[in-house]
């Protein structure tokens, strides 16, 4: 009775959710998505690149539900309850597809985890012909989706706007048993990568039509990160070459920018709040344009990115009128030799005007995002930081989001080594220090920095490790116990150097 009792109270979270919820799209079609996302609900449903993939299913005829890892995985594992479907809480395993996107590294763990709730072997060579066929996607694909292999029968790589209706039209049309469906998505989809024909081959990332952009979301809900917000995509790509970004000018050609008109057009008379979306927002040639409408309707308006060089007087007596309160923007390196190092445009005279236009608009405080870890980094750059830190702060209240820098495939700095957990500590500590009283400083683990750059840099037999973390429990320690169990001698994975 406690375990039924228990149980009840999971669905009664889906339930809850699933009626805050406005666009959720509904569907009786004979075709169904098991979709997944390897996150819990308020990470997931902030995710524009899902919620895209979630609308073109339903407007091609076919039907998509939802899944989330739960909140409290071991709490549904008490309540044996398999993992359910949002819009019918059908069990995930029913369906004759289940769909992943997949964001970053780490996410890994959640596609083991989702997996197994669902009652499915995590690894794709344990699966049998009445196992739904696991097709994956999202941004890791970008990168290096190797560790993600043994999880996936196949894996649409790039922007799927396009390609997930020729998978699903060949999934659900070709017949026949998974290993010639499987054969059919390698031969006709030319960047869908099938793990196990293609090896470790990957092909190339897809390109949308610009027909297709924008991507905006189907659903607002208020229990997300981006409470009641409407997402949409303002450009897509970006032409700048930061030599450390997976989606620099080389990606699939640089930015590709939606009209204003197109933008303004597609936002739902009712929505309060929306969000502006890509990976370089603020170069938009329309920018100052298109947030001064919105916040003329009396919508609050946010941006996923801001450029320092890019903000002016005009642009953020904008973005204060949308609502507003914090000036977000990035520096990236500690210093200017760094910054011009992984070739990022920022300027110190830039950054001290974000700081002037942060006060002379009456914005609550300014906040850097940074990086430290860079190759060659030394103690005088930080050094640097907290001397140009200590004069932004005077004037204007100051934040710091510090992340250690991970290399990635994909950018001419792949393969470049982790500096180290320690190393990155004692920097961090270095900056508190020097910046005490005057600076909010607050960084991402470095110990899960590391754990990335393993995933990041790896191939299958770390992707395989994942498995074996979350078995051990998913701490730190486990981690780090299934990367040192592997063999020295495993295949590494060829690191391509992009221009």
């Amino acid at each position: 009775m406690k375990q039924s009792s228990h149980a009840s109270s999971l669905r009664a979270v889906i339930r809850e959710r699933l009626a805050a919820e406005i666009g959720t799209l509904s569907s009786h079609a004979a075709e169904r998505v098991a979709l997944v996302y390897p996150s819990p609900y308020h990470t997931g449903m902030s995710s524009l690149g899902f919620q895209q993939i979630y609308r073109e299913i339903h407007a091609s005829g076919r039907s998509a539900e939802r899944a989330f890892l739960p909140d409290d995985v071991s709490a549904w594992q008490r309540a044996r309850l398999p993992l359910l479907t949002y819009e019918n809480e059908r069990p995930v395993s029913d369906f004759p597809v289940v769909a992943m996107s997949v964001a970053y590294e780490i996410e890994l763990a959640g596609v083991v985890q989702c997996l197994e709730l669902a009652g499915m072997p995590p690894l794709a060579e344990e699966r049998g012909p009445r196992h739904p066929i696991v097709l994956c996607g999202g941004p890791l694909t970008f990168s290096n989706p190797l560790p993600l292999a043994p999880y996936a029968d196949a894996i649409l790589m790039g922007e799927c706007d396009e390609t997930i209706h020729q998978a699903l039209d060949v999934i659900f049309g070709a017949g026949g048993s998974k290993h010639e469906i499987l054969a059919a998505l390698a031969r006709e989809i030319d960047s869908c990568f099938v793990p196990s024909i293609h090896g470790d081959e990957m092909p190339h990332v897809a390109k949308a039509d610009l027909e297709k952009l924008p991507a905006y979301a189907a659903i607002r809900t208020p229990n997300t990160e981006l409470r009641d917000m409407f997402l949409m995509e303002a450009e897509r790509g970006c032409s700048r070459g930061c030599a450390y970004c997976v989606m620099r000018r080389s990606t699939n050609g640089g930015m590709r920018i939606v009209p204003m008109e197109k933008i303004l057009g597609l936002v739902p008379a009712d929505a309060r709040r929306v969000g502006l979306v890509g990976a370089a927002v603020s170069d938009h040639p329309k920018i100052a344009d298109i947030v001064e409408t919105l916040a003329g309707q009396g919508r609050q308006v946010g941006l996923s990115s801001l450029r320092p060089d890019r903000l002016n007087d005009r642009f953020v007596a904008a973005l204060k009128s949308a609502g507003y309160r914090t000036l977000t923007t990035a520096s990236d390196g500690a210093s200017q030799r760094l910054r011009d190092q992984v070739q990022r445009k920022a300027q110190e005279r830039h950054l001290l005007r974000a700081a002037e236009l942060t006060r002379a608009h009456g914005l609550e405080r300014l906040k850097l995002y940074m990086m430290v870890g860079l190759p060659g980094e030394e103690a005088q750059d930080i050094d640097e930081l907290i001397v140009f830190a200590t004069e932004l702060s005077k004037i204007a209240p100051l934040s710091l989001g510090i992340a250690p820098f991970v290399s990635k495939r994909n950018t001419p700095m792949d393969g470049l080594p982790f500096a180290g957990i320690k190393p990155v500590e004692e920097r961090l500590e270095q900056l508190r220090r020097g910046t005490k009283g005057r600076v909010d400083v607050r960084a991402t683990s470095a110990r899960w920095a590391w754990i990335e750059w393993v995933l990041a840099q790896g191939g299958r037999a770390e992707g395989r490790a994942v498995m074996d973390a979350v078995h051990a429990g998913g701490r730190f320690a486990d981690w780090k116990r299934a990367f040192e169990a592997l063999p020295a001698a495993r295949p590494r994975r060829a690191l391509a150097v992009v221009a």
